[in-house]
Formats: C-alpha cells, structure tokens, sequence
C-alpha cells in the first residue's frame, strides 16, 4: 500500500512542476521590445512601410536628373551657338569696313593709265607748237577715260528733246518752246545726267520749253 502511495505523491509533484514552467514560458512582460518579441515568439519581422518609399523616391529622381541633363545639354549648345555667331558678327563687321575702305579701288586703278596719258600730254603741250596735235591728243585722252568710265557700269543720260521727268531732270528754268512739239520738253541740256548701271547718280540740270 506504501508503494503505490508513494508512486502517487511523485507524480502529483512532477505535474505541479511542469504546470508552473508552462505557466512562466507563456506569461510575457508587458515592457518587451519589437525584436524580442520576435524572438520569443519565433516569428519573422514584418516588412514596414518605410522600406517601400525607397522605389518610389528612386523614380522621382529619375525624370528630374534626366531634365538636369537635358537643360546642361541645352545650354552648352546655346553657349556653342552665340560664341558662333560673335565670331560671324565679328568677321562680316570687319569685311564690311574692308569693303567700304577698298570699295573705289578697282575704279582708281583703272584711271591712272588716264592720269599717265594726261602728264604725257601736258609735257608734249611745253614743247610743241601744233595745236592740232594737241587736240587729237586730248580727244583720245577724253575717249580712254571715258570707255573706262563705261567699263565700271557709269552711261550719260539722254535729255534734250525728252519729256521733262522730275525723277531724272532737274529744271533749272523755263523758256518759250521753239515749237509747240516742244512744250513741256528739255529745249536744252546745261547738266548732263548719269546713271550708274540703272541708278541716277546725278539728275540732269535742263531747260524746259513753256
């Protein structure tokens, strides 16, 4: 009878001693922290919402450093384009002034074959008598000059006999026309007038017939 008492008693006091490590594994203090409560519980950490923003910043700043590189692109080639355009500015102003500075010289170098002609031709009026000889010589003076003249584009305007045209004459008076043909026309022609290819460079001074 003692056996079987005692085997009673032995087995109450294991069952005492297992409900009470049970009961301090389940009980948890109130003050655990997130990981060890975790860890207690064998659990995995739950992702947060504070990792998923990071995609999300990552494609913001993707159109804005793309739009950066755009503007520095755009700038470089604006900054390409004036330097450009100084340079051109810069090389057309300088032709420009070569151009006015130089601009009679191929008419001048044309005249000093003329200029020579009429040094031989005052040196030849010193010492010669004939005057004939002297009008021949500055007939042909006049016709050298004038073909070079022709040459750079210079033709005399025809007046006299013309309507009177105020874009091309310049009336300096009026006298009775001769004939009644001649009203409101050049009688006569005090100036000639010249164009430059098709430009008048200087207006005729006429008479005009009343």
């Amino acid at each position: 009878m003692n056996f079987w008492k005692r085997n009673r008693n032995s087995v109450m006091e294991n069952n005492d001693m297992l409900d009470e490590q049970t009961s301090m594994n389940t009980e948890q203090p109130d003050n655990l922290t997130t990981e060890e409560a975790i860890n207690v519980n064998g659990g995995v950490p739950e992702e947060t919402d504070d990792a998923t923003p990071t995609d999300d910043a990552t494609a913001e700043t993707a159109p804005a450093d793309k739009t950066s590189g755009e503007l520095a692109e755009l700038k470089d080639k604006y900054l390409r384009l004036y330097a450009d355009f100084e340079n051109y500015r810069r090389r057309t102003a300088k032709e420009k002034l070569d151009l006015i500075s130089n601009a009679n010289e191929g008419v001048l170098k044309a005249l000093i074959p003329v200029v020579d002609d009429f040094e031989r031709a005052m040196q030849s009026i010193q010492t010669t008598e004939e005057v004939d000889a002297v009008k021949e010589g500055v007939e042909l003076i006049y016709n050298k000059l004038f073909k070079t003249l022709e040459g750079k584009g210079l033709k005399p305007m025809v007046s006299k006999g013309e309507p009177f045209n105020a874009d091309l004459h310049e009336s300096v008076t009026q006298f009775p026309a001769p004939s009644d043909d001649l009203k409101g026309k050049v009688i006569e022609e005090i100036e000639k007038g010249y164009y430059l290819n098709d430009k008048v460079i200087r207006f005729a001074k006429v008479i005009v017939g009343s």
